[in-house]
């Protein structure tokens, strides 16, 4: 029973920052990539961002030198750290994760979505 709760969405003017977090839980036994999307109204969910277990990051070219993607291996959890924050960012952001469970079957989890909205 795995489930990744997601926090940190909110109101904030241009310019400003946001701090999202992903968490997963339930029977994991390791997790390889963790992702962010997003989904601005009457808008496709688009990639953000993705980070391995290892470490390796990619960040969509739109919101490169602006968001920045980590993970805490020892908490389960992502985060999507949102600087210089631009109305078009506005969206829905759901966290994703690859996460092979204590049964050893892999499958891809989505979070609930968070609401972010930039004022201008």
């Amino acid at each position: 029973q795995v489930q990744l709760v997601e926090s940190g969405g909110g109101l904030v003017q241009a310019g400003g920052s946001l701090r999202l977090a992903c968490a997963a839980s339930g029977s994991i036994f390791s997790i390889n990539a963790m992702g962010w999307y997003r989904q601005a109204p009457g808008k496709q969910r688009e990639f953000v961002a993705a980070i391995t277990s290892g470490g390796s990051t990619n960040v969509v070219d739109s919101v490169k030198g602006r968001f920045t993607i980590s993970r805490d291996n020892a908490k389960n959890t992502a985060y999507l750290q949102m600087n210089s924050l631009k109305p078009e960012d506005t969206a829905v952001y759901y966290c994703n994760a690859d996460i092979k469970n204590i049964a050893r079957t892999t499958a891809l989890f989505w979070g609930q979505g968070t609401q972010v909205t930039v004022s201008s």
